[in-house]
């Protein structure tokens, strides 16, 4: 106890010094940006009072530009003096959590390495206080045991031996305890973070990283990295603290905030996660859905179904002809074989299906149907269709108009728009007149256009060319159904989920695609629940970025999903260089609750539970709804005042889940979640469990676990997804039958 009571003395003196370092610093900016803010607006004046603001005078962009490269340099240092207020601000009441000794080889120095959220640096001596816990060296805390160790620095690896490893409670700058740890990050640490209630936004995990989380984090190696991981294994805590080191790694690799995007698989999710890099002191990166991607892309020129729709029509049909039906045609467009008759599809089109006609013009014929097909098929470089198309139709409106080169928008003005004054307008109607002008331009689009959707379209409206397209390919068994539904849909203005993918498959092959071009880095959560359709989407969007795969096959609610779905989507694509790991150590639920979630799946998985202990799930049979929704109002009153902050009631569908919400909300304060919910995650709150994805809640309510309600092997994995979110208490009531899975 003496020597404990020593050690802390000396390490309460090196918190107080590094806490005066930071409010030095602190000061020091706060006084620089006041300063910097001062000459940035002296600048945008003396700019303003100097330079001319509107002028034909050529000679002076040089002066407008060198004020403008001032005034940006000016206003960039200004900002990244607020960001460093702004970290060390939020530092000053925990400015580090854990420490380690280190001695490099072939030196007898042991030095003390203090690890925080982000750098201490004293701009006096240079000396680092605290290091960025995704420094190189920092890597030492999170992978290594006290004994030899070694770490890559950037231009070598580094060996030496590990001396000691600390982790501190710190609190409002108040050291509160210390302990020394021999095996990874301790067990104490992690029971206490994992023994609280959780948060409206997901927190960051820097305290408790493990070492295989680590290895993901830190990954700079591959180009594509893929990551099975069971349910609670912290997947998407660990792809947030992967962008921060990436970002933090953009320092030298020129990678910011703007290269790099997350897909999540809902909006609920997407927004849940949107706390954790501001916490880590990053700039939050781009957010999107499957589903928003396509939306943006089919820019509403159809109906497109979303995925929590899909959801509810494939539950709702519970097991009956429409749900088969409906199966087959998400198999069937999901496949890599779909993929294959899209390519077929284009392939006929621009050799078979374009309507060439001879171009005439005052009475001489400019090129012969043949001329253009074979400028057409003339591809070395690989242009995409729709491309090639338009250069043709700038190529044939040269030669008709040769006093400039017409851009398709002026010629679009010549015809749809004209008021006879515009001077380009008057030169294009002494050749040809106004209804000439619409008739040549329409003879030309007849061939120079090509509309991915009505190409979509036609691959339905014609069996025998559906059946020609798909020669020698194995499709699904019985499709003439499904065939014949999204034909219907498609004339009505309205795409299927499972359609989306493969429209924008050929949009993108036709059209081509540069809209993401900007992008280094994508992270694609949830990764178990993409076709090889989808996956084929994300090749042609993110053709340059790398990729980070994470998911859990454990997960995949409407379809049978086991390790090969990685192994397709690794073959698609096509990375130099790609790894795969896993994550079988689960640090969400209880141990009680793991072991009764285990027992939910059809089959065995690789599954470690941390061992944190509490009170067995409970499965209550109620005789009605009404005595379910009394019970439910109890465990949420009892759960409030024990401290939960978060309380799921869950329904298997939508509909299920307003009928719920209507029962209770007369009776306790309660929300109801829906794709477009906002709100904090604080509270009671009824969702349907489809919704559930990534979320996690303090408890967990099933209100319905009867047989009828949970009875298919979809049932199973949506019963099991919505288990696998509780953290501390997982209840499931039923009337009538149980459940066969409980």
């Amino acid at each position: 106890m003496e020597i404990y009571q020593k050690k802390l003395q000396e390490e309460t003196v090196y918190l107080e010094e590094t806490i005066d370092l930071i409010k030095r610093e602190l000061a020091l900016e706060t006084t620089a940006l006041a300063g910097k803010k001062a000459r940035l607006i002296a600048l945008g004046k003396d700019m303003w009072e100097n330079t001319v603001h509107f002028s034909n005078d050529f000679d002076r962009l040089p002066e407008i530009n060198q004020y403008l490269a001032e005034v940006n340099n000016q206003a960039c240092d200004y900002g990244n003096t607020l960001k460093r207020i702004e970290k060390y601000s939020k530092i000053l009441g925990t400015p580090y959590f854990g420490r380690f000794d280190f001695s490099e080889e072939g030196s007898t120095e042991r030095e003390k390495i203090y690890i925080g959220l982000c750098n201490v640096n004293d701009s006096k001596t240079h000396k680092i206080a605290v290091y960025d816990w995704r420094a190189p060296i920092s890597s030492l805390f999170y992978r290594f045991e006290v004994g030899r160790a070694s770490y890559d620095a950037p231009s070598c690896t580094i060996s030496g031996d590990v001396w000691l490893k600390r982790q501190y409670k710190i609190i409002n700058s108040r050291l509160k305890y210390f302990f020394d740890s021999t095996v990874n990050i301790n067990d104490e640490i992690l029971q206490e973070v994992l023994s609280r209630t959780s948060s409206a936004k997901m927190r960051n995990i820097v305290k408790t990283i493990q070492k295989e989380q680590d290895l993901i984090i830190r990954d700079t190696e591959n180009e594509l990295l893929i990551v099975q991981g069971v349910a609670g294994s912290g997947k998407t805590s660990v792809a947030l603290h992967r962008i921060a080191f990436l970002l933090y790694e953009g320092m030298n690799s020129k990678v910011d905030a703007n290269n790099i995007t997350i897909i999540s698989p809902n909006p609920i999710l997407s927004r849940y996660i949107s706390g954790v890099l501001p916490e880590l002191g990053e700039e939050n990166v781009d957010r999107t859905t499957f589903d928003e991607i396509a939306a943006g892309l089919i820019d509403g020129r159809m109906r497109a179904e979303t995925r929590n729709e899909q959801f509810e029509s494939l539950i709702t049909s519970r097991g009956g002809e429409e749900e088969k039906i409906r199966r087959q045609g998400i198999e069937l467009k999901g496949s890599r074989e779909f993929a294959k008759i899209l390519d077929r599809l284009i392939q006929l089109y621009e050799r078979r299906l374009i309507a060439f006609e001879d171009v005439c013009f005052d009475g001489k014929t400019l090129f012969t149907r043949h001329q253009l097909k074979s400028h057409i098929l003339n591809n070395k470089i690989g242009m995409p269709l729709a491309k090639r198309l338009q250069r043709l139709e700038n190529k044939i409106l040269e030669k008709v108009y040769p006093l400039r080169k017409i851009r398709l928008k002026r010629i679009e003005k010549v015809v749809e728009n004209s008021d006879g004054h515009d001077m380009e307008v008057r030169s294009f109607s002494r050749l040809l007149s106004l209804k000439e002008s619409k008739k040549f331009l329409g003879m030309l689009r007849k061939f120079t256009v090509v509309e991915y959707l009505d190409l979509y379209k036609l691959l339905f409206n014609k069996q025998e060319l559906f059946n020609k397209l798909a020669g020698g390919l194995e499709l699904p068994g019985d499709i003439e159904q499904a065939i014949l539904r999204t034909k219907e849909c498609l004339e009505n203005g309205y795409l299927y989920f499972e359609d989306c993918a493969p429209v924008l498959y050929l949009k993108l092959k036709l059209e081509g695609a540069d809209m993401f071009s900007g992008i280094r880095q994508v992270v694609i959560d949830e990764a178990q629940d993409y076709y090889p359709m989808q996956y084929e989407v994300f090749r042609l969007l993110f053709r340059e970025a790398r990729l980070t795969l994470l998911g859990d096959i454990h997960q995949a609610i409407e379809k049978d999903a086991d390790m090969s779905i990685y192994d397709t989507a690794a073959d698609i694509f096509n990375k130099q260089k790609t790894v795969k790991l896993s994550l079988n150590k689960s640090y969400r639920s209880s141990f009680e609750i793991n072991t009764f979630n285990q027992k939910l799946l059809k089959g065995e998985q690789d599954f470690i539970s941390f061992e944190r202990h509490e009170a067995e799930p409970m499965v209550v049979y109620k005789e009605g709804p009404k005595q379910v929704d009394h019970a439910v109002e109890n465990d949420i009153a009892d759960y409030l005042e024990r401290g939960y902050e978060s309380i799921a009631v869950v329904g298997k569908t939508w509909e299920e889940a307003k009928s719920i919400f209507a029962g209770l909300k007369n009776s306790v304060h309660i929300k109801l979640v829906s794709a477009n919910s906002k709100d904090a995650w604080k509270g009671a709150m009824v969702i349907p469990a489809y919704m559930m994805k990534g979320l996690e809640f303090d408890a967990v309510i099933i209100h319905g676990a009867s047989r009828e309600n949970y009875y298919s092997e979809f049932d199973r994995k949506l019963l099991y997804l919505a288990c696998t979110r509780a953290l501390h208490r997982l209840t499931l009531y039923y009337t009538g039958e149980k459940s066969p899975f409980l």
